[in-house]
């Protein structure tokens, strides 16, 4: 026989003319339905008639029933309970956050405020070295004036020296 069945119930035909460790050596084929029971076998070996199987669907679907039945109503104590923790639980998470946005606006309010007086500052520095070499420069100007106006008074003294001189 030219097939093989691996774990999983699947045919493997082997390729004709290929030999050695060939990625595809194996090629999967149809499920093995038709192969007789044995541990490759894809039928239900648990309930093998009909009337097993029916009587085995019939006790799963009592046991859901019985699980539908047997769970907690809504008027129960027990679930208020638990709706009513969940409900604290939950405004205690969005009382949590709130807090958590306050106080980031605060921080953020705050970070403003310290920014707007740094540039404050830095404006009122800037305009105070500005008066400073304005007020030094108006100095240095009428310095420089004064020289000038004395060094024309020295040269007009001069010039009528040397005329008083001449005459």
């Amino acid at each position: 026989n030219s097939c093989k069945m691996n774990p999983h119930g699947v045919v493997l035909a082997r390729l004709r003319g290929q030999t050695g460790a060939n990625r595809r050596q194996f090629r999967p084929a149809i499920p093995a339905f038709n192969q007789t029971r044995d541990d490759c076998s894809l039928k239900n070996s648990a309930h093998p008639t009909f009337a097993d199987r029916k009587q085995h669907a019939a006790e799963a679907k009592k046991k859901l029933l019985e699980k539908f039945k047997t769970a907690p109503k809504l008027d129960d104590p027990e679930l208020a309970a638990k709706r009513a923790e969940r409900e604290a639980i939950a405004k205690a998470r969005e009382a949590r956050r709130i807090e958590r946005e306050r106080v980031k606006e605060e921080t953020k309010a705050r970070k403003a405020a310290e920014l707007a007086e740094r540039e404050a500052a830095a404006r009122a520095a800037e305009a105070a070295e500005a008066a400073a070499r304005e007020a030094e420069e108006k100095a240095e100007l009428e310095r420089h004036i004064a020289e000038e106006a004395a060094k024309k008074a020295e040269r007009d003294a001069r010039y009528a020296a040397r005329k008083k001189r001449k005459r």
